[in-house]
């Protein structure tokens, strides 16, 4: 199932507007935006492809600005979309939001399966406090 080509335009312009706000440091405008094209996605959200990269990019947001519970509920949401639970950066990002949210046993299980699929390199540019919790399981 496609998006139409109107639809999935709007949602790459308001995902564009968004992306530029991250780059400006304007993190509670893109979280805004990421929520507006988030809403032009036809219900079941979970079905289109277009919600994964939304739902990562809204989690990521939400992380950047230390709202690490909204973080997780975004990437829980981005793995059950398609392709997201083989995406190594959302596991590793749904993680880091386990870890920060204190919960280390799934934090574990996800920082895991990210070093798994990608290796070392995925936590090359991640605080190091990430890749300590498991690198005692590897």
């Amino acid at each position: 199932m496609e998006l139409s080509n109107e639809t999935y335009e709007k949602i790459v312009e308001v995902c564009e507007e968004a992306d530029s706000f991250i780059d400006e440091d304007r993190i509670e405008d893109a979280i805004n935006k990421y929520l507006v094209a988030l809403e032009i996605i036809p219900s079941p959200k979970k079905d289109w492809e277009a919600s994964t990269w939304i739902y990562t990019a809204l989690g990521d947001a939400y992380f950047i600005n230390d709202e690490y519970e909204k973080a997780k509920d975004c990437f829980y949401n981005a793995l059950n979309c398609p392709d997201g639970i083989s995406n190594p950066l959302i596991l590793l990002r749904l993680g880091e939001s386990l870890f920060e949210c204190d919960d280390m046993h799934k934090a574990a299980n996800y920082l895991l399966k990210a070093y798994m699929l990608e290796g070392y390199k995925i936590f090359n540019e991640e605080d190091e406090k990430y890749f300590n919790l498991i690198k005692d399981m590897i």
